[in-house]
């Protein structure tokens, strides 16, 4: 019951008058807003300056601000098989972990009780 309409029905595509420009080239807001930033942020030569206590400050935050940009960007979704197979290793991973705490607690409470002396 539904179809899908044929081509012929199909309004014709509208040709681009010009090609558009690659997402990197367009005007981003929040690229030109840095740019600005980072031209204010060159005026002012101790900022710069990793000699310089704030400068060592301000330029490891940008530092990371880039760093972590560019991993987000190249994050992906894990997909089903992938997340399935992250959580079963992490639910291992809690197991042994539960496992060894409740072998090294039911080890030492004999250990301290003979240590403090039960009495």
């Amino acid at each position: 019951w539904l179809k899908r309409p044929s081509a012929q029905h199909r309004p014709p595509r509208p040709t681009p008058s010009r090609a558009r420009a690659p997402p990197a080239a367009r005007n981003n807001p929040t690229r030109t807003a840095m740019s600005s930033a980072a031209a204010k942020l060159q005026s002012i030569p101790f900022l710069t300056d990793k000699n310089n206590p704030i400068g060592w400050v301000v330029q490891g935050g940008i530092e990371f601000a880039a760093d972590s940009r560019r991993l987000v960007q190249r994050c992906t979704k894990p997909d089903a098989k992938e997340f399935k197979k992250i959580a079963v290793a992490c639910a291992i991973g809690f197991a042994i972990m539960g496992f060894i705490g409740y072998t090294v607690k039911l080890v030492f409470i004999p250990i301290n009780n003979i240590i403090v002396g039960g009495q």
